[in-house]
């Protein structure tokens, strides 16, 4: 039992999607740090920035070793600091931003060249997450059942609070047999207000943007869904590794149109998606000034910046 609980953690790896300009938080994180970094370099509850909690967080059920951080290059002197005791291989660093969809295929890819048939979780770095055992808890679940099912792309569903109108919501579909997942039935993308309200009381869940899956399962999904985007990376991944890849990949993200995983890719709807529903963890996606406000009033904290914030962002 032993063997096979460390043979499920040697096969997991994380990637951490950190390349987005932050610009819907952009007037807080100003006031926060005085200047225009995204907001995953920024220090909103604590003294580490998002990125930091992120891989703290991940460090709970995933090897540091295994965690790759998908970067962008223009903004390096916020990352640079924040990256230097990380092993060279755990930073890809995209030369602009293209959106997820290339984000995580990118990262998806790095990962096959070095194991083709492991299991990645991937994690947005702008995430408040109440308790990080329990999260991880539940993304270790997630491992495990497309460990069992590795045709699977398990999304993790947040119980809601409230009849969120600014959030994704998933609608379950039927449970899956001898597990905690359901099918995703569809996704509904910042409901009006009574249609929210529906959703809360049918049992739909928040969507986390969290997933976890088998690499091919991954890859054949972001096929099937962009095959243009995925014939552009497949054409440069025998140089992945090489001093042959910056060049190569700085001149497919020239010509790349920026995609979106949720829209472009999840909105499709694939078969092999599944719902896991986290209980028990308070959850926000802090990517409005309004989101970080509402925890930290919430928690009881009020930094020094806060006063300020809240006049000029009323």
């Amino acid at each position: 039992m032993r063997q096979a609980r460390q043979w499920h953690h040697r096969e997991r790896w994380g990637l951490i999607l950190a390349g987005g300009d932050g610009l819907r938080l952009r007037p807080l994180t100003r006031l926060i740090a005085g200047d225009e970094r995204p907001k995953q370099f920024c220090s909103v509850l604590a003294r580490e920035s998002l990125l930091e909690q992120t891989r703290r967080r991940a460090a709970l059920a995933i090897p540091p070793a295994r965690t790759l951080v998908v970067l962008t290059q223009t903004h390096e002197r916020y990352y640079a600091p924040l990256v230097a005791g990380m092993p060279p291989h755990c930073a890809i660093v995209q030369p602009e931003n293209r959106g997820t969809a290339a984000a995580i295929l990118y990262g998806a890819l790095r990962i096959a060249a070095t194991e083709p048939l492991g299991a990645v979780a991937v994690l947005p770095s702008d995430h408040y997450v109440s308790d990080d055992s329990v999260f991880m808890g539940h993304v270790a679940a997630a491992f495990l059942a497309v460990r069992a099912r590795p045709e699977l792309v398990v999304l993790l569903g947040i119980t809601p609070e409230s009849a969120e109108t600014e959030y994704g919501w998933i609608e379950p579909a039927e449970p899956i047999p001898g597990s905690a997942l359901c099918r995703v039935a569809r996704f509904w993308e910042k409901p009006v207000p009574l249609l929210a309200r529906v959703l809360l009381e049918r049992g739909c869940l928040w969507n986390s943007f969290v997933m976890v899956a088998r690499i091919p399962a991954l890859l054949a999904m972001i096929r099937s869904a962009a095959p243009d985007l995925e014939r552009a990376f497949t054409a440069v991944q025998p140089m992945f590794g090489t001093a042959a890849e910056n060049g190569a990949v700085r001149a497919l993200y020239r010509h790349l149109a920026p995609l979106s995983f949720s829209d472009d890719v999840l909105a499709t709807r694939p078969a092999n998606l599944a719902v896991l529903p986290v209980e028990g963890v308070r959850w926000s996606d802090w990517g409005q000034p309004k989101r970080v406000m509402q925890t930290l009033g919430r928690l009881g904290i009020e930094p020094v910046w806060a006063e300020r914030a809240a006049a000029q962002l009323a």
